[in-house]
């Protein structure tokens, strides 16, 4: 995406799109990465000159470097089963709540500590960089580790924001794999012009690398009573605050508290998000999803419902199948067509939208006025009007590609332009982005049944 910034401009445009997405090899599922380097490469040959440059992508997973800075094999990607039944071993060694209350983290199966708990290239390794670092060393040469990145390792200690080395440690681990920690805004460096053709002045910046924190820095607030839903594969449903939430009902709710750009806090729950949608229509081999949803509007409400977090949900695979069987095994009559599945799907995923953001603002100790969805799934409309439905709340969905904006803006601050806090960049991108609003419809208690169906009374 080449991004332009100025006193009233906020644009982006497509200069390339690529495939990404895992590879098996020996019954390992892998991420391309040299894949997504030379599609990187070929985006930035396109365009320029740029002023800058800033990479963000998703969170967990990394690559190992041996003392000569050259990669050992191919990232594993985090569905991969490797991690299987480790969270529980490690969990042995360092009791949940001892976790929490260092790292803030929600606990999930592929969190990079269990990853590197069952890692064979350890000992061999010199240096560990999350994927979005990775990609800045091979562009500049410059070895760190950005923080809003760094935060969801669950090696990260939230509150002295440092790497925990007692963690490490614990987990066995050498302390000379974690890299020194960058802010947001940091210059990394300047490209290799043999890599990009670019001048090699151009420099790279660091931004909110996690694409949830570069997401939440485009969130067109106007104060802080909004909560967000980071809406795509997954979807990130949480709030903005200054300091993270560590008690003990926290953890038991199994939020996390990730590092935001400038200092901020974003305390959320990952809900299985469009994922189950996408692995349906590969299944199905259906790419209209316009269609879909038209189908699925005109289904029955409340007719199917699941648990969008179940286990069976995580991995690649037969997704409509396991919808079939999830709800067998819950007593219920599977969806008969394709829209009724979907009806199930989005619905549920409203349903979990709406237990999270209430348990987020029971935690926090903060009403909200507004829920703002952003990314991909802020253009599915019929989720859109559920989820004001099932919350109760004012819907404003847009911007499409926060994560993207997000990124430049912290780029355009960094190299001198007047965005002196996240008020300003949130006022920028409302004055330059339609946003489209849902008002809740429907009868409150008919969702209040619904959940009690799906999660109980809790």
């Amino acid at each position: 995406m080449l991004g332009e910034v100025g006193p009233r401009t906020l644009q982006l445009v497509e200069t390339h799109r690529f495939w990404n997405g895992p590879v098996r090899v020996s019954g390992t599922l892998h991420w391309d990465i040299l894949h997504l380097y030379r599609s990187m490469l070929d985006g930035l040959r396109k365009r320029g000159p740029l002023d800058g440059i800033g990479i963000d992508s998703w969170a967990v997973d990394y690559g190992l470097l041996d003392a000569a800075g050259r990669l050992l094999g191919n990232p594993v990607h985090y569905r991969d089963s490797r991690t299987d039944g480790v969270m529980d071993r490690v969990l042995e060694q360092i009791p949940a709540a001892e976790l929490f209350a260092i790292t803030g983290l929600q606990q999930l199966p592929f969190n990079t500590i269990y990853q590197l708990a069952s890692e064979e290239l350890v000992g061999r390794a010199s240096t560990l960089l999350m994927i979005p670092d990775l990609l800045a060393y091979w562009l500049t040469g410059e070895i760190g580790a950005e923080r809003t990145n760094a935060s969801t390792t669950q090696l990260y200690d939230v509150r002295k924001r440092e790497w925990s080395d007692a963690l490490v440690a614990r987990i066995g681990v050498p302390r000379r794999l974690l890299p020194e920690l960058r802010e947001p805004g940091d210059v990394i460096g300047t490209v290799l012009p043999d890599e990009t053709g670019l001048a090699g002045s151009t420099p790279v910046i660091a931004v909110g690398s996690h694409d949830t924190a570069s997401s939440v820095v485009a969130v067109p607030a106007v104060d802080e009573r909004f909560a967000y839903i980071s809406s795509g594969t997954w979807s990130l449903v949480g709030l903005e605050l200054e300091e993270p939430v560590l008690t003990d009902a926290a953890r038991e709710a199994n939020f996390t508290n990730e590092g935001g750009v400038d200092g901020r806090i974003r305390f959320l729950r990952n809900v299985m998000g469009l994922w189950i949608l996408q692995e349906c229509q590969r299944v199905w081999e259906d790419d209209d999803l316009p269609a879909l949803l038209r189908n699925a509007a005109g289904t029955p409400p409340f007719a199917v419902l699941i648990d969008p977090d179940a286990p069976e949900f995580l991995a690649p695979g037969n997704m409509p199948a396991r919808i079939e069987e999830h709800c067998r095994a819950t007593g219920q009559e599977p969806p008969r067509s394709r829209g009724a599945t979907v009806r199930c799907v989005l619905e549920s995923l409203a349903l979990a939208y709406r237990r999270t953001l209430r348990s987020a603002q029971r935690l926090a100790g903060r009403d909200v006025d507004v829920l703002h969805v952003i990314g991909g799934g802020s253009q599915n409309e019929l989720l859109c009007q559920l989820t004001a439905d099932a919350c109760g709340l004012p819907v404003l969905a847009g911007p499409v590609e926060a994560s993207a904006l997000g990124n430049v803006l912290v780029q355009a601050r960094a190299l001198g332009e007047p965005l002196p806090d996240l008020s300003a960049m949130r006022a920028l991108v409302r004055s330059t982005h339609d946003l489209r609003r849902y008002d809740p419809q429907g009868k409150p208690a008919d969702w209040d049944a619904a959940e009690s169906r799906v999660f109980g009374t809790r």
